[in-house]
């Protein structure tokens, strides 16, 4: 397993590759690489990243001094509707490996990523649409077909290399609610570097051409069971990440960690109550196990049309 290494070791090895993306600017919103793109990093009056495609938790390589080989994570699928009456919107909710920030003020990024997740979208008539989907950026995600998503249903997920440093991995989604469960092993190249649990407006590729998504309305999606590494995430409120609309404004917000491995997302709020079911949820049931009652505060769109690929922050 790829264990923990001196940080100017890691900074090292892992620099040329972030260093191939941006950080500093709005990416364009063509870029169809489904990477973070960063709009404002974290700083001492921002206790959190700002990107204009994810919202969510990011951990990287250089704060913690450890590469990933492996990520995991449950999901309640969040109910979608229209935000702006006549107007498409997409979304969706994924783990990953690569894509993210290396540290947690986000000023180095990573060009690779590999995830898998549930997609929540809405037409422009208001018809909804959910899906589950994996994905080795720069290729376009790929459906599961054999899955029947709805709101509601608890998701399991994991990401895991066979065999550390082979960077051959095995993707696995599970719908718990309904018994549904994908897996598949492929080789990908990869940094190692971040890992993220996210909800995103993705890339969408259109007749009239390639752009991020206008964020629907979600309800309140519970992130538990946040692992890296075949150990508890350990999230800190310093890993968020909040999703900017073109004005600045904050439109999807994390809650604060609970127990370092469970957090709510919320869309369209600038900041996100910790979610009431904060246990450990049983995959044989699909129900969270334990309750949790626990004030907290924490703390692009445009697009219509369909086939998407996904997705790294900007």
């Amino acid at each position: 397993m790829k264990g923990l290494l001196p940080k100017a070791l890691l900074a090292a090895g892992l620099l040329s590759a972030a260093l191939a993306i941006p950080v500093s600017a709005v990416a364009s919103p063509s870029d169809p690489t489904g990477v973070i793109k960063v709009v404002r990093p974290a700083h001492a009056k921002l206790n959190a990243s700002q990107s204009s495609n994810w919202f969510g938790y990011d951990a990287g390589a250089l704060e913690r001094g450890t590469l990933f080989n492996s990520i995991s994570a449950d999901w309640t699928v969040p109910t979608v509707s229209q935000h702006a009456g006549g107007q498409a919107a997409d979304s969706s909710t994924w783990i990953g490996i690569g894509g993210g920030c290396l540290t947690a003020g986000c000023t180095l990024t990573d060009a690779t990523l590999i995830q898998t997740g549930t997609e929540q979208d809405v037409d422009a008539s208001g018809h909804t649409s959910y899906s589950a989907w994996w994905e080795l950026v720069p290729a376009t995600g790929i459906t599961i077909s054999n899955f029947n998503v709805s709101p509601g249903d608890h998701i399991h997920a994991s990401i895991a290399e066979v065999v550390p440093d082979s960077d051959v991995w095995t993707i696995t989604l599970s719908d718990t609610t309904k018994g549904e469960n994908f897996s598949t092993t492929v080789p990908y190249s990869s940094t190692h570097s971040t890992a993220e649990w996210i909800d995103e407006t993705p890339v969408t590729i259109a007749p009239d051409g390639v752009g991020e998504a206008s964020l629907p309305n979600l309800s309140q999606t519970e992130f538990t069971n946040a692992g890296v590494n075949g150990a508890p995430a350990n999230l800190v409120s310093g890993e968020q990440i909040q999703l900017t609309d073109a004005a600045g404004n904050v439109i999807g917000s994390p809650s604060a960690p609970i127990a370092g491995s469970a957090f709510a997302d919320c869309a369209w709020a600038s900041s996100c109550p910790t979610p009431s079911t904060a246990g450990p949820i049983s995959r044989a049931s699909g129900k969270a196990t334990t309750t949790h009652k626990k004030k907290h505060k924490r703390r692009k769109r445009k697009h219509h049309k369909r086939k998407k690929r996904h997705r790294r922050p900007r």
